[in-house]
């Protein structure tokens, strides 16, 4: 008998060091971000969009591995919720059979990771887990285009988060 479910897909390493102090949360990479490999591809996705006017730097304008470098220096690291799971499309409403990435890593890997934040109620749903291990946490307006929040009411929520150089520990 056929398996008519959705492939399972596999989501991307973290952008993540000892340095950072605050990570952002989102659920799970979109197809164009898988088929890229790189967080937040889809053009419409307003996330580099958003740090770049938080962190002042030219994020639209620069390749990925310089968006990762400029986020480290930040002090801010990007991961996901999930590490795998099922799903037709981006939305996370079509998630199906999530795993979770694993979390009890973060202490390690990233000693002085003080806040997470989560980009959208969906990977907002954890935030009670990373309380309870001891970071602060904020669930934000999601990046995504599907949530149709103005950019300039996205910002000013992601600024009023302390998203930007001064939470994230930089100069």
């Amino acid at each position: 008998m056929a398996d008519d479910r959705p492939p399972v897909l596999c989501g991307l390493p973290p952008i993540l060091d000892e340095h950072v102090r605050t990570l952002i949360l989102g659920s799970f990479p979109s197809p164009a971000s898988l088929a890229a490999q790189h967080y937040y591809a889809h053009r419409q996705n307003q996330f580099w969009r958003l740090l770049a006017a938080l962190l002042d730097e030219p994020l639209g304008e620069i390749d990925y591995p310089a968006k990762q470098v400029a986020l480290l220096r930040a002090r801010i690291g990007v991961w996901d919720v999930y590490r795998q799971c099922r799903r037709v499309g981006a939305l996370d409403a079509a998630i199906e059979s999530p795993e979770f990435n694993d979390f009890s890593l973060l202490r390690a890997v990233a000693p002085q990771l003080r806040c997470v934040c989560f980009n959208g109620q969906t990977a907002g749903r954890l935030a009670g887990w990373f309380r309870q291990a001891g970071y602060a946490t904020v669930v934000l307006p999601s990046s995504s285009p599907a949530y149709t929040l103005a950019f300039e009411r996205k910002l000013a929520a992601w600024r009023a988060a302390g998203l930007g150089r001064r939470l994230a520990g930089g100069v």
